[in-house]
């Protein structure tokens, strides 16, 4: 009977012990966050959806984050016209991953960030020409991936304690693309996301 009792004890002490840490947990703390953003750039395709997952690594400092980030961003653009007996087709499609170090300072609501880090970057262009009155038929398709390397600045608001929406600006260099103009691959990315 004794020994029952010593075992039930050490067995509710032992869970009590195990589990202490998910009932001591604070959101001000959170170590997981996935978003979802509506992303502009000036390269076209212009417009498109973006989704990252970010994980605290170093939080220990008292308002400093340091983290990791994977993102994941889609654009599309599908352009149709007819004139004159003719028809264009244009479809344009990016996607781009990438993986990246954020550094976080806590200032009240307010929380700025910076990051750096690399990716990969997928384009294509499918393109038609129709003339109705003449079997003259174009069709041209173009497919390219890069590397990429990016960096960003960006802040986040956290008025309720595990949504924050958030503002970005990212500035990337496609390998392979010197020619083209550093400024005209920008994107501004506006958002929320749910950290836990």
């Amino acid at each position: 009977m004794q020994m029952n009792i010593m075992k039930r004890t050490l067995f509710v002490l032992f869970s009590g012990i195990l589990f202490l840490p998910l009932f001591l947990t604070d959101t001000a703390d959170a170590q997981w966050s996935i978003g979802a953003s509506y992303e502009v750039r000036d390269e076209d395709p212009t417009n498109g959806f973006g989704v990252r997952l970010e994980r605290s690594v170093l939080s220990s400092v008292p308002i400093v984050d340091l983290g990791i980030r994977a993102h994941f961003s889609y654009f599309n653009e599908t352009n149709s016209l007819t004139t004159s007996g003719a028809t264009i087709e244009r479809d344009f499609e990016s996607l781009d991953f990438g993986f990246a170090g954020t550094g976080e300072v806590s200032v009240g609501l307010v929380s700025p960030y910076v990051g750096l880090g690399i990716g990969w970057d997928n384009s294509s262009l499918e393109y038609s020409e129709n003339i109705s009155e003449s079997s003259f038929d174009v069709r041209e398709e173009f497919d390219t991936t890069d590397f990429y390397w990016n960096a960003f600045v960006g802040a986040r608001v956290s008025i309720i304690p595990m949504v924050s929406p958030f503002i970005e600006y990212r500035f990337s260099q496609v390998s392979g693309r010197e020619d083209v103009n550093l400024d005209n691959i920008n994107r501004l990315a506006l958002g929320v996301s749910l950290r836990f």
